[in-house]
């Protein structure tokens, strides 16, 4: 969970790239990790519970030996169908933000990997359900070209998108300035043997 104040998220940003303009040369680095809010495992931790409290009260105390093993199995059955698998889900999802790119993984039996560089956003959005704000989260909009990331129930939502902006912000000015060097060193006209027109720069005349 993000527990860190915006002020302290932009200073890690500082520490890694230097204050702007910054040199781009340093290696990538990790500087948030987080998972959705723990309310999504709210309802499975009580419904564990329920089925705790419900299987240890009569598995034991019913007439017949096979009543006694069915109620115990259902038991186990719907306490890992209902909750322990949907706490493992959670626990599995994690959300990577590097000092180039965002990394979000799914998936508990099939894994997904989703990844999209910072410098390809053109847009952080954040917006807030009642819900959300109840729970002091967020939901998080990367904008790129048509697409979208979106980063649902963040915790401190309002720090991370600020973290998020700071860094897309770096990673854009870093890829328009690799672009431009790259530009300045294209050969010109009249270089590699290439004939140049009268009157163009490197033209002689006879």
């Amino acid at each position: 969970m993000v527990s860190r104040s915006a002020r302290s998220l932009t200073a890690e940003v500082d520490s890694v790239l230097g204050p702007p303009p910054a040199s781009y040369s340093q290696p990538e680095v990790v500087v948030l990790r987080f998972r959705s809010h723990g309310r999504r495992i709210v309802l499975p931790v009580l419904w564990l519970v329920g089925v705790a409290v419900v299987a240890g009260y009569w598995v034991g105390r019913l007439p017949e030996l096979w009543m006694n093993v069915t109620a115990g199995a259902a038991a186990i059955v719907l306490g890992c169908a209902f909750g322990v698998l949907p706490i493992l889900g959670w626990l599995a999802g994690r959300t990577t933000v590097t000092t180039r790119r965002v990394i979000v993984r799914r998936g508990l039996f099939v894994r997904h990997r989703s990844e999209l560089p910072l410098a390809r956003v053109r847009e952080v959005r954040q917006r807030k359900s009642l819900g959300q704000r109840l729970w002091g989260t967020g939901s998080i909009e990367l904008l790129h070209g048509a697409e979208r990331m979106l980063l649902e129930n963040v915790p401190g939502a309002a720090e991370t998108t600020e973290a998020m902006q700071e860094l897309m912000e770096r990673s854009f000015a870093y890829e328009s300035r690799l672009q431009r060097a790259s530009a300045e060193r294209l050969p010109g006209p009249g270089t590699l043997g290439m004939p140049t027109a009268p009157g163009m720069p490197g033209a002689t005349h006879g």
